[in-house]
C-alpha cells in the first residue's frame, strides 16, 4: 500500500510529520518562532483519493489552549474555496493529547486547517480591490519585522474616528474574513448602512496587523515571538513595530470607537470583551459598551452575552492589551470581538461549524449595530 504524502511548505502552513504508514499519520504542530505557543495547523495530504485517512495530531495537552480541543472538528477542503468540517475526536490521554481526524476525500488532494485560512495572497487581493472603490484611500502605516506592509484602508468623511483591526493573533483567520465582510459592506454604493456610516464616520481598517505570523503559520505571535496584543503599553521597533505603527496612526487621528477582531479556541460562541478595570473607567463609558452589545445581540442571533471572559476588577485592567489601552488612552468605546474556532452552539452548523462565510456576515451585522449605536447615542 502506497503511503500518503503530507506537506505544509506554503503560506500559513504548519505541521511536522512524525510518521506515516499507509493512510495513517502521526503529526505534531510546530511552535511559533521564539515562543511556546502552538495550536494552528494547516497542511496538505496527497495520494488520498477515495482512501480512509486517519490523521493523529499529537502533543496537544501542552498546546496554547488545550481546552479548545474537546468538541473541536478540523476544517477540511478539497478545492481551497469551500471549507467544511471533518470527523474529529480528542483524547487527552493519548500521546500527550491527540486530535484524531478521519476523512475520505473524493480527489487526490485535501487540505486540513485549524480554521479556514486567509492567505497573504488573498490579503493582497482584498487591499487591491478595496483601494479601487470610490472614496477609499490606502496607506502603509509601517512594516513588520520581516518587511511586510501594515496596510490601512481609510474611507468616509464623518467626524467619528472608527478603527477596525484584525489578526493581531495570526492564527485567528476568521478575523480577516470578518474584515472582508465589513469592507464589502462599507464599499457597497447600494448599501444604505454603508452610506450613512460613511457620512457619520471616518473609518480606518487594518485587515492584518500581524502579517509575518500569518505567513509563518503562527498561532499567536510575530516573527520574534511577540504577542502583539500584549505590546500596546510600550511597543518597540525591534519587538513590535506592527503595534508601534498602528498605535502611532491612532494617535494622529484620535479614536472614538475601536474594535479588535479575534477568535477564541474554547468558547463556542460569539462574544465581546470590554475595558472594565481601566484606571479612568466611568459608568458612562461602560454604558456605551453595554449598549453596543445589546444592539448587536438584538440584530443577530449569532451574538450572545451569556458566555465570555471574566471581567477585570477595578484598576486591574491589563493596559498592554489594545482594548484596554485605547479606552484608557482616548476615553473611547473600545472592544474585542471574539468568534469561535468550533461552532456557535446556539446555532450549530454540522457541515461547517463556525465558518468564513458566517464571519463575513457578522462583519456587516457589526457595522449595522454601530450605525444604530451612533444614531441612538445621547452624545
Amino acid at each position: 500500500m502506497t503511503d500518503i504524502l503530507i506537506d505544509a511548505a506554503f503560506d500559513s502552513g504548519n505541521i511536522e510529520v512524525l510518521s506515516i504508514t499507509g493512510t495513517t499519520a502521526r503529526l505534531a504542530i510546530r511552535k511559533d518562532a521564539q515562543s511556546d505557543f502552538y495550536q494552528w495547523f494547516h497542511f496538505r495530504v496527497s495520494g488520498a483519493a477515495g482512501r480512509d485517512l486517519t490523521l493523529k495530531i499529537t502533543g496537544l495537552g501542552a498546546s496554547a489552549y488545550p481546552g479548545g480541543w474537546p468538541g473541536y472538528r478540523a476544517a477540511v477542503s478539497e478545492d481551497r474555496e469551500y471549507w467544511g468540517r471533518a470527523d474529529s475526536s480528542y483524547d487527552g490521554q493519548e500521546d500527550g493529547g491527540t486530535l484524531t481526524i478521519r476523512y475520505t476525500p473524493a480527489g487526490g488532494l485535501v487540505w486540513f486547517a485549524y480554521f479556514a485560512p486567509y492567505s497573504w495572497e488573498r490579503h493582497q487581493d482584498l487591499i487591491a480591490t478595496t483601494a479601487l472603490a470610490e472614496g477609499v484611500q490606502h496607506r502603509v502605516l509601517g512594516h513588520s519585522i520581516e518587511g511586510r506592509s501594515i496596510d490601512c484602508l481609510d474611507l468616509g468623511n464623518g467626524q467619528k474616528q472608527v478603527w477596525l483591526y484584525a489578526r493581531q493573533h495570526p492564527g485567528e483567520s476568521m478575523a480577516e474574513w470578518w474584515v472582508e465582510g465589513a469592507l464589502a459592506c462599507l464599499t457597497d454604493p447600494a448599501d444604505p448602512v454603508a452610506r450613512r456610516l460613511r457620512q457619520l464616520c471616518t473609518f480606518h481598517v487594518v485587515p492584518n496587523a500581524n502579517p509575518d505570523g500569518s505567513v509563518r503559520g503562527h498561532l499567536r505571535t510575530n516573527a520574534v515571538g511577540a504577542n502583539l496584543n500584549r505590546e500596546w503599553e510600550n511597543p518597540t521597533p525591534d519587538r513590535s513595530p506592527e503595534v508601534l505603527a498602528i498605535r502611532g496612526a491612532m494617535d494622529e487621528t484620535g479614536v472614538d470607537f475601536a474594535m479588535d477582531v479575534h477568535g477564541d479556541e474554547a468558547i463556542p460562541a460569539v462574544f465581546l470583551a470590554g475595558f472594565e478595570g481601566i484606571p479612568s473607567w466611568t459608568a458612562q463609558l461602560q454604558a456605551g459598551f453595554a449598549r453596543y452589545g445589546a444592539i448587536l445581540q438584538r440584530r443577530t442571533p449569532d451574538f450572545q452575552t451569556r458566555l465570555g471572559y471574566p471581567v477585570a476588577a477595578p484598576g486591574k485592567a491589563n493596559l498592554t492589551m489594545s482594548t484596554n489601552q485605547l479606552a484608557e488612552r482616548f476615553g473611547c468605546t473600545s472592544m474585542t470581538l471574539e468568534m469561535p474556532f468550533k461552532d456557535n452552539d446556539d446555532l450549530p452548523c454540522a457541515a461547517q461549524g463556525w465558518s468564513a462565510e458566517r464571519s463575513m456576515i457578522l462583519g456587516r451585522d457589526c457595522l449595522a449595530a454601530l450605525l444604530e449605536w451612533l444614531e441612538t447615542s445621547a452624545d
